[in-house]
C-alpha cells in the first residue's frame, strides 16, 4: 500500500511538472535580447557561409577496409586553398567524413560546415561537418577547401572511428 502512495504521488509531482510554467510575456522576450531585428543576422551566423566552389586541383582519398584495417589512402594529404577532395568508398562501407569542432578553428566551421555536401544519394548529413554516409561502392563525396584558411584538419570517419579510421588534411 506504501509504495502505491508513493508511486501516486510521483505520477503527480511529473505531471505538475509537465503541465506547468510560466508565459513569457514580450517584455520578458525583449529583455532576454531576443528582438526581432538580432534574430536574421543569428540565423546567417548559425547557417554558415555559402558553399565557395572548388577552383584548384582536385585530389582523391580513398575509403577502405584491407584485412581487418579500415582506412583513408593516403592517411595524410596536403591541399592549397582552392583545392578539393573526391573521397571514394573502394571497400568495408559505409565510410564518411567527420571533422571535430573542437579540432577546426572557430573561425573556419561555418565555412568548412558549407563547402561539404548535405547529402550522398538519399544519405543526409550526419552533423556539423560531419557528411553523409557513403553507402554505394566507388561512391564519392567531394569536400571543396576554397575559403578554407590555412592549417592541419584531422577528420575521421564516423563508423570505424574506434577502429582507428583517421586523417589529416593540410591547408596550405
Amino acid at each position: 500500500m506504501r509504495f502505491k502512495a508513493l508511486a501516486l504521488m510521483a505520477s503527480v509531482l511529473v505531471l505538475g511538472a509537465c503541465a506547468g510554467g510560466d508565459k513569457i510575456d514580450s517584455d520578458s522576450t525583449a529583455a532576454m535580447g531576443t528582438d526581432s531585428a538580432a534574430m536574421p543576422a543569428m540565423a546567417d551566423t548559425m547557417a554558415g557561409g555559402a558553399t565557395m566552389p572548388a577552383t584548384g586541383t582536385t585530389h582523391e582519398v580513398q575509403m577502405v577496409l584491407e584485412g581487418s584495417s579500415y582506412k583513408y589512402v593516403p592517411a595524410e594529404l596536403t591541399v592549397k586553398t582552392g583545392d578539393q577532395i573526391k573521397f571514394i568508398n573502394v571497400s568495408g562501407g559505409p565510410h564518411n567524413v567527420a571533422f571535430k569542432e573542437a579540432d577546426v578553428p572557430a573561425a573556419v566551421v561555418a565555412q568548412l560546415d558549407a563547402n561539404m555536401p548535405a547529402t550522398v544519394g538519399a544519405m543526409q548529413k550526419m552533423g556539423k561537418m560531419n557528411g553523409p554516409l557513403v553507402t554505394e561502392p566507388n561512391g564519392t563525396y567531394t569536400i571543396s577547401f576554397t575559403g578554407i584558411a590555412a592549417g592541419k584538419y584531422p577528420y575521421v570517419c564516423t563508423p570505424h572511428e574506434a577502429l582507428g579510421m583517421k586523417g589529416i588534411i593540410t591547408v596550405q
